[in-house]
């Protein structure tokens, strides 16, 4: 195994200050992702929407990466199988919380809210928008059930192939979208020797209250 204990960054960046944070805790969002946008496009960052999606049924969190696929100011939306893992987690317990990091830039970002499927038509919109090969996809594979084999996931491909041969792909009824609606958002930047900057919102009856945390 190697060795650990000497493997550290000395991160550095911009300040986070409370005093120039903007009221709605959306708009730093977007300014940062417009940011980790770019990022990729220097070669920096190789999935900026990349999110991992936490969950929690019977004290047992679960935590996986999908990509976010809109953000407003409503809240976080991802699209997956309903019959998912992570789908029957939320039926269960409809909250989670999701994490974005940025590490190139040293930054993260944690959310955490309730969850709840977007309109059927939201749903639709999206899912015409995908490439046929993950349209298909999402016919051929159940997703976070067990495959006997490659094989057999690659003959329920092609056998979702020939089903829709010189036809449109149709959304599956248990393909959609959730929405994760922030009651906290956290923004980190890293900092040299550790004491990195670390700005919480929190939603309360008249809007979003900002304060800082140690890091």
């Amino acid at each position: 195994m190697p060795e650990l204990f000497s493997e550290r960054v000395d991160y550095a960046g911009d300040h986070l200050r409370k005093s120039a944070a903007p009221a709605d805790p959306f708009a730093l969002f977007d300014a940062w992702l417009v940011d980790a946008l770019a990022a990729r496009d220097r070669g920096e960052v190789t999935e900026p929407t990349a999110m991992v999606v936490a969950t929690c049924i019977s004290h047992r969190p679960s935590a996986r990466t999908v990509l976010l696929k809109e953000v407003d100011g409503e809240g976080f939306v991802f699209f997956t199988n309903y019959s998912s893992a992570k789908g029957a987690s939320l039926a269960q317990n409809p909250y989670a919380a999701l994490h974005f990091g940025w590490y190139a830039l040293y930054r993260q970002v944690r959310i955490e809210g309730a969850v709840a499927q977007v309109p059927a038509a939201e749903s639709d919109a999206y899912f015409a928008s995908r490439p046929r090969g993950s349209q298909l996809g999402a016919w051929a594979s159940a997703q976070s059930s067990e495959v006997e084999s490659l094989e057999a996931l690659t003959k329920s491909y092609r056998a979702a192939e020939l089903r829709f041969d010189g036809t449109d792909v149709p959304r599956p009824e248990n393909w959609g979208g959730y929405r994760v609606t922030p009651s906290l958002i956290e923004f980190w930047q890293g900092q040299p020797s550790r004491m990195h900057d670390r700005l919480v919102y929190r939603r309360t009856s008249e809007g979003w209250a900002l304060t800082r945390l140690a890091p």
